[in-house]
């Protein structure tokens, strides 16, 4: 006969198993980073399977990483050419990863939660806001249906606006596919191409130079910029434009005169960029060039045959790159600002920071100029590796500096340096677009560990700076 144990008088009935959720304990920004590393494995397995790439062509495991690192983070650059290599189920995949890498996996996950009609916790309203760069929790349900819906809306119509340049040269089904990929890549701020040469051949297409620059402007003013100025300019009584949106706005008209007029000055008479083209061809490719650096990765004309005035202003402006909370990189343009701006007021005397009659408080300076910091040394530093590694006598010490940061800002030019840097450098890249997708600062905070030890120690104001 069995017996049974002892059951203990003070034991209560016992309590019902909680549904654990996966990875309780993953804060935002580690969420963040883990989801895009994850997108990127997954992305780099599928380019490798056979069905991704055309007969005869194959990629090696690291050149599938390095595609779908390119792809996820929406940067562009390309060790293999994406429109022979690969299959229309690769391109497929690639036009995918960068959608996914474009919203975000966050985003995406909070949209299919609503789409499945499940609850969406404070957890992931959490999650969701640190994505998009939302404040709100309680409007972030609805922040982010608006802006995936937006987002595929604007990407529709684009394409719709591409097929008047892709059907006549491709025909109807192709020329439809081409403009769907290249409206989701310009929008994403992406910057692949199906053409070898990029988009070269169109130099002097009107439509094309009007459509993609303005999808790739659209993707990096960020989401809550385009919905707040979308509400503002349907009731300009009760919405107003906040800081943040004026602020990005402001940045985003200075730096595109800024490139254009910068560009136009510097290769008008360049006979292998605009030298050899009509006045509005001219005007036409300075406006397209001007505008790609802020993290878009297309180009019209060589970036080889550019001038050192050209490029250096080039890498400025993919430096800075684009607005936050939208889907280019960079340091973005608000941080970019407020610190030249505290530098500023530090010049003239003054302790305080102002923007449109509004004080810039101190932790925002603060986290500015870590960014910048962060940037700036791990730009360098990825530089230096890079030079270390170079085994190839036709790299140059600019070309890898180019490549370097277009890299961190997820910006994709190059002057034709990806296809020639071996697997070491490859590596370093595909470490810095990840890097520079998800943001130095974020990633630091997402792996460190908070201090337990709160101590406050006495200012001493006898430090010698400057």
């Amino acid at each position: 006969m069995t017996r049974l144990p002892p059951v203990s008088p003070s034991a209560g009935p016992a309590r019902p198993a909680r549904h654990r959720r996966p990875f309780p304990r993953l804060n935002p920004p580690q969420l963040i980073a883990l989801t895009f590393a994850a997108a990127i494995i997954v992305g780099a397995a599928l380019l490798s399977l056979p069905v991704s790439l055309e007969a005869g062509q194959s990629v090696t495991p690291l050149q599938a990483l390095f595609m779908a690192t390119s792809a996820v983070c929406v940067t562009g650059l390309a060790v293999v050419d994406p429109g022979s290599t690969f299959s229309t189920f690769g391109e497929v995949v690639l036009m995918l990863l960068i959608q996914v890498g474009g919203l975000g996996l966050v985003t995406l996950g909070t949209l299919f939660a609503l789409a499945l009609r499940r609850r969406v916790g404070v957890t992931d309203r959490i999650r969701a806001a640190q994505q998009v760069s939302a404040s709100d929790l309680g409007s972030v349900v609805t922040l982010v249906r608006r802006i995936v819906l937006s987002s595929l809306l604007i990407e529709a119509v684009g394409a719709l606006l591409l097929a008047g340049v892709f059907v006549p040269r491709e025909g109807l089904g192709r020329g439809l596919y081409y403009a769907v990929f290249h409206s989701v890549s310009a929008f994403n701020n992406a910057g692949f191409s199906l053409y070898a040469t990029g988009l070269t051949e169109f130099v002097q297409n009107p439509l094309l130079n009007v459509v993609v620059p303005l999808l790739v402007i659209l993707g990096g003013l960020g989401f809550l910029v385009q919905l707040n100025v979308l509400r503002f300019m349907q009731d300009r009584r009760r919405e107003r434009l906040t800081l943040n949106s004026r602020l990005s706005l402001t940045m985003t008209a200075t730096l595109l005169l800024v490139g254009t007029a910068g560009f136009a000055l510097a290769e008008w008479n360049n006979p292998a960029t605009l030298g050899a083209l009509s006045p509005g061809g001219k005007l036409m490719a300075a406006w397209f060039q001007g505008v790609t650096p802020r993290t878009a990765g297309f180009n019209t004309l060589d970036y080889g045959a550019m001038q050192f005035t050209t490029l250096f202003l080039t890498m400025l402006l993919m430096f800075v790159g684009a607005n936050p909370g939208s889907t280019g990189g960079g340091i973005k343009t608000t941080t970019f600002y407020v610190m030249m701006a505290s530098a500023w007021s530090m010049v003239r005397g003054r302790r305080d920071t102002a923007l449109f009659r509004r004080r810039i408080d101190t932790d925002t300076v603060l986290r500015a100029m870590t960014v910048g910091l962060l940037s700036l040394g791990l730009v360098n530093v990825t530089f230096l590796l890079m030079l270390a590694l170079n085994t190839n006598p036709d790299v140059k010490f600019v070309q890898l500096f180019f490549e370097t940061i277009s890299a961190f800002g997820t910006v994709g030019l190059s002057m034709n340096t990806t296809p020639l840097l071996n697997g070491p450098q490859e590596a370093l890249l595909i470490g810095l677009m990840f890097l520079g997708r998800i943001g130095p600062l974020t990633f630091a905070v997402a792996f460190n560990r908070p201090d337990s030890v709160r101590v406050r120690y006495p200012a001493d104001k006898e430090l010698l700076i400057g």
